[in-house]
């Protein structure tokens, strides 16, 4: 059994190993960084960055607010911007480490803790390209070692009790400024608080660190609250329409395979450990673990990213109770098994990579996919193709844009200055709007979640460019509509190839005037 540690007698930080799994880390996402192109959801978020508020329809401002830095220090560009998830990720390596250390861990704990972080399939597909995911892996883990470290401090509020619980309040506050589902994290370790370390919530602790969180919250609460509650709205829509059922142990299933499967003895043993071990001092954890999966899946369409973020903390806890084991058997018995562990986690996390990033061409990574029986998937309710949507929505691009050059190049001088580009979803309007800046387009307007708040801008319907849609869908809206050439890519979603690109002319209304025809949050 581990013993408890005080602040002063705790092991050392193996800095050097964390040190080394996070350099590691980095050389892979950045050989991936630039393969297949764009994210989708990247160029909507580069869109929302020039758009700078206390909140968006998908989501709360912080990611955007980080974007919208690094756009002004080093422009608009892939390198500058997937660099951001990358560190993200190196600190999530680091922060478990220091998780591992504090549930009593040395140094083979914490690199065994930060090693299985580093071959998590799903760990690689979000550090992977920008989004508040990124900062969502992190911020969880640094939440839980926040709390340990308030715990540690005990009831009585001492200075430096209060800042632990300050410091908490911190984490939890840009939490929920990067995304609402901090709520369920904030809900899990309430419970688990109330369940094994109730003797805390007397204390101002707990209390301090919520205050925090909120103050920190409210000014995103506010443009909800001034906004009519879009997310409500966008959460409702997203739920019932855009996301796939999953079975509850479908659900399990794919947690597994997302964490790596090696990784599986870990953290289940974490949190097995955490249930039972140490006179439940640590059963907080396993409380608010059990408390999220539950939410999760009784919601039956939650994706399987959703629960990543708790995992790092079971990861430490495993890692530590197993390092502690080890340092009870003889010393050969050591030495063969901590190299067994080891390489059959880089093993394991060299054979799966390939399904979370790009480190092979698009067509070897298809006869690669075949070989393992990993076949096309999403979570949500759309067709495939060849690749599974986090690769395809990083084709088509390019296509699309030169498909509404080609558009607008058809155009007389007259028409060109007054025509306006509509894309069907966010990702179609973000594309063309960012690479299609330099060929002369003007920025694209669309009615899916954000965009519709920012409204049609100075577009009087007289000349458009439509990308997608059916001739059926918009000659009641105009008085011509014409064909004016095909956006197509092989690896594209389905629903984004063989896309018609449409001059429509002679909108009947103005485009104000129908806006609310256009919206859909999801």
């Amino acid at each position: 059994m581990l013993t408890d540690r005080t602040e002063t007698d705790r092991l050392p930080l193996a800095f050097l190993p964390l040190a080394l799994i996070a350099i590691a880390k980095l050389a892979i996402q950045l050989y991936a960084l630039p393969h297949y192109g764009w994210f989708r959801d990247e160029f909507y978020y580069q869109v929302c960055a020039a758009h700078p508020a206390l909140g968006y329809v998908d989501q709360p401002p912080l990611s955007i607010w980080i974007l919208t830095g690094v756009r002004a220090l080093f422009g608009e560009n892939l390198w500058s911007m997937r660099l951001v998830p990358v560190l993200a990720g190196m600190v999530t390596v680091f922060v478990t480490g220091q998780l591992a250390r504090e549930f009593g861990g040395g140094a083979r704990a914490q690199t065994l803790a930060a090693l299985a972080v580093l071959v998590a399939p799903v760990y690689l597909a979000l550090n992977h390209h920008y989004s508040m995911n990124a900062f969502d892996l992190m911020l969880w883990p640094l939440a839980f070692l926040s709390l340990a470290r308030a715990l540690r401090h005990g009831t009585d509020p001492t200075p430096g009790g209060v800042a632990a619980w300050v410091a908490l309040g911190l984490v939890l506050g840009l939490g929920l400024l990067n995304k609402i589902s901090v709520l369920w994290l904030l809900g899990g370790l309430g419970l688990g608080l109330l369940v094994a370390r109730r003797e805390f919530l007397p204390s101002p602790g707990p209390w301090i660190a919520l205050g925090v969180a909120v103050l920190l919250f409210a000014p995103h609460l506010a443009w909800q609250m001034t906004s009519d509650w879009p997310t409500i709205e966008f959460i409702d829509h997203a739920t019932r329409e855009k996301m796939a059922p999953v079975a509850a142990g479908e659900f399990i299933q794919d947690q597994i395979m997302s964490m790596n499967p090696v990784t599986l003895p870990l953290w289940l043993g974490g949190f097995l450990w955490c249930l039972f071990a140490r006179k439940g001092q640590w059963r907080w954890v396993a409380v608010a673990f059990l408390a999220i999966a539950a939410l999760l899946i009784a919601g039956s369409r939650s994706r399987t990213s959703y629960l990543s973020p708790v995992y790092p903390a079971l990861i430490a806890a495993g890692a530590a109770a197993f390092g502690n084991l080890l340092d009870r058997m003889h010393a050969t018995v050591r030495w063969v098994l901590t190299p067994m562990v080891a390489g059959a986690l880089i093993a394991s996390g060299v054979i799966l990579a390939p399904l979370a990033i790009p480190v092979l061409p698009v067509e070897q990574y298809i006869a690669y996919a075949k070989k393992l029986g990993a076949e096309p998937s999403t979570d949500e309710v759309k067709e495939v193709g060849v690749l599974p949507q986090h690769y395809a929505d990083m084709y088509g691009w390019d296509e699309l844009t030169a498909a509404v050059v080609a558009a607008r190049d058809s155009l007389g001088p007259e028409e060109r200055e007054r025509v306006c580009i509509f894309g069907q979803n966010y990702g179609e309007a973000g594309a063309v709007t960012i690479l299609g800046r330099d060929r002369g387009l003007p920025p694209a307007i669309a009615g899916h979640n954000n965009y519709w708040l920012w409204g049609p801008g100075t577009c009087d319907g007289s000349v458009m460019i439509i990308i997608g849609g059916d001739y059926e869908d918009h000659i009641d809206a105009f008085e011509s509509v014409e064909a004016a050439g095909t956006a197509t890519s092989r690896y594209a979603m389905p629903y984004e190839q063989d896309l018609t690109i449409w001059v429509c002319r002679g909108l009947k209304r103005s485009p104000l005037e129908i806006w609310d025809r256009v919206k859909h949050y999801d």
